[in-house]
């Protein structure tokens, strides 16, 4: 076959999954847990009692699903976060299944999230920009360069590295224009 065909991505959508309150919202949230699981605590070894967190039943989470099969095989979520007097979206679990990421579904799937973001802050009245911060992986031997993905996508690091879950993270924030 030849190497051209190899980065024809596959058929897929990105979805949101419903909203709490929404009948559908269980089964679609499970699949993006199960992915975070098969990336975070199968391949790359954190805890699976982290993986599950205070945020998830609350949070917005996209899911990415071949098709028509329906196949899961990314999700990230956002959440915002209000801090004395000022406020921001955080971009967390963002994963694809590794055979997929050659395709670049990660751009997408934050794409999907600032996109949401920018929408969520206009009809709050915000007229500016709207910031989100995200803590990337900051050094893993399978890792082709989380920070510089980021970087890609307009964020900048801010502070220190930290430990997170026992692996070292970088503080990366974006501030994207809501003037277009």
């Amino acid at each position: 076959m030849p190497e051209s065909a190899l980065r024809v991505p596959p058929t897929n959508e990105i979805i949101m999954v419903p909203p709490p309150e929404h009948e559908g919202r269980h089964a679609l949230l499970q699949q993006c847990i199960q992915v975070r699981i098969a990336v975070f605590v199968t391949e790359q070894g954190f805890p699976l009692e982290v993986e599950v967190d205070e945020y998830d039943p609350t949070a917005t989470h996209w899911l990415l699903r071949l098709v028509p099969s329906l196949k899961p095989i990314g999700t990230i979520r956002a959440h915002k976060v209000e801090n004395a007097g000022s406020s921001y979206y955080k971009l967390a679990r963002l994963v694809v299944l590794k055979e997929y990421r050659h395709y670049k579904f990660g751009r997408n799937l934050v794409l999907a999230l600032h996109d949401w973001a920018k929408d969520h802050v206009r009809n709050s009245g915000v007229i500016d920009f709207v910031k989100i911060v995200c803590h990337s992986q900051a050094v893993r031997a399978d890792s082709d360069g989380a920070v510089a993905f980021y970087r890609k996508l307009g964020y900048e690091e801010e502070g220190d590295l930290f430990d997170e879950d026992g692996e070292p993270h970088q503080k990366m924030v974006v501030r994207l224009s809501l003037v277009e």
